[in-house]
């Protein structure tokens, strides 16, 4: 028989777990097509101090992780349950199962979202819990588990994922859920709290960081559209290059969006389904540069770094971006709000400047530095700057 009690014994200590649930949401948001049908949700601002991973299966199963200064309460939610208070006479939480919740976490239990209308008592068939300094995951010592079924208070289906973390289970459940095939190596990145990069994102789910899907978002988002053409320099109703381009090595350049300082961003090479195309930027005095190894990570660089022509030109921190943010002190909070828009991986100033420069280093090498077409010594200049000495 599957129980809290064995749930207790398999669950990680609580910075491991918190880890995990947060591993979870990510690859959830990533996997899927839309963020709103996601299972598992990760809320960093559940309340003052408090976090919470939330999972719902959209059948009426759910469980909620809080963690608190005072600890970590679990509270689980099988609605076919016999212990669930639906299926009671008198519509009480199953005997036991909250009974000991200690009083530094009971008051978890009263949160709004965990109560149906009309229903006094939270929505509840098996809990967990473990105050601050503790040393081991508690349950209700003395439940009287019904008969005839072998997982009764639904721990063993609403917790699998978390007394069984190993990757193979993880990508087994989201393909099952998505009924396509999930990369194992994705998974394994994920869960090891390495970031999600666009590359990964991409190998989670090809076509939603597809060229086509991200400018969609654009066009659908006002707020990341006007932000783009004002900020990011990239406005895709500007297709039209003062002049046209060749690149050495004899690829397409399919112009995407302008600037209004007469530059142009182009995508390099031919246009496959779901498939990544380096990022070229040409500005109007003759100079150009790799800037991104897809429209995915050129999006992600405009809006986390903002002041990107610097860096090429040899800006480093703290000068970096210093006086965009003075000028945009917000800019921290509307950066991770465009990018969740998008749907774009989370990113910090130092891993895109990073990519940005290891990108642009192989304009030259690389075949990427354009001339003018059909006309003779029209090479640009290399864009990229090294810092001063």
């Amino acid at each position: 028989m599957s129980t809290v009690h064995a749930t207790a014994a398999l669950l990680p200590e609580p910075a491991l777990l918190r880890a995990h649930l947060r591993a979870l949401a990510v690859l959830d948001g990533a996997i899927g097509d839309d963020p709103r049908s996601t299972r598992y949700r990760f809320d960093a601002g559940w309340g003052p101090g408090q976090e919470a991973a939330l999972m719902e299966n959209g059948s009426g199963d759910e469980f909620s992780v809080l963690f608190t200064p005072a600890g970590v309460l679990i509270r689980g939610f099988d609605h076919e349950s016999q212990m669930s208070p639906h299926a009671t006479d008198d519509e009480r939480v199953w005997p036991g199962v909250i009974d000991d919740v200690p009083s530094a976490l009971r008051p978890l239990l009263d949160e709004p979202a965990f109560h149906d209308e009309g229903l006094g008592t939270p929505r509840v068939t098996a809990c967990l819990w473990r105050e601050t300094g503790d040393t081991a995951w508690r349950t209700g010592p003395d439940i009287g588990f019904p008969s005839g079924s072998p997982d009764p208070d639904g721990s063993g289906h609403l917790f699998r994922l978390l007394t069984d973390r190993s990757p193979e289970a993880v990508q087994a459940h989201f393909e099952d859920h998505y009924e396509r095939p999930v990369p194992l190596e994705a998974v394994r990145h994920v869960l090891a709290g390495h970031p999600l990069t666009p590359e990964t994102a991409r190998a989670l789910n090809p076509a939603a960081l597809s060229d086509e899907a991200l400018l969609g978002r654009i066009a659908a988002h006002p707020e990341v559209a006007s932000y783009l053409v004002c900020d990011g320099e990239f406005d895709p109703d500007r297709t039209d290059p003062i002049e046209s381009i060749t690149l050495p090595a004899g690829l397409p350049a399919e112009p995407v969006a302008g600037c209004g300082a007469g530059g142009t961003h182009y995508l390099c090479g031919p246009a496959a389904p779901d498939g990544a195309r380096p990022v070229l930027y040409t500005d109007s005095e003759g100079r150009a540069s790799l800037i991104a190894e897809s429209l995915a990570e050129a999006l992600t660089l405009f809006i986390a770094l903002p002041s990107w022509h610097d860096a090429l030109a040899g800006f480093r921190p703290p000068a970096l971006n210093a006086d965009y943010l003075e000028d945009n002190p917000d800019h921290p909070a509307v950066r991770d709000r465009l990018l969740a828009a998008l749907r774009l991986p989370p990113a910090t100033d130092a891993e895109v400047l990073s990519r940005l420069l290891t990108t642009a280093a192989r304009t030259v090498p690389d075949g990427f530095l354009p001339s003018v077409r059909d006309e003779e010594d029209s090479a640009f200049e290399p864009m990229l700057r090294l810092p001063a000495e």
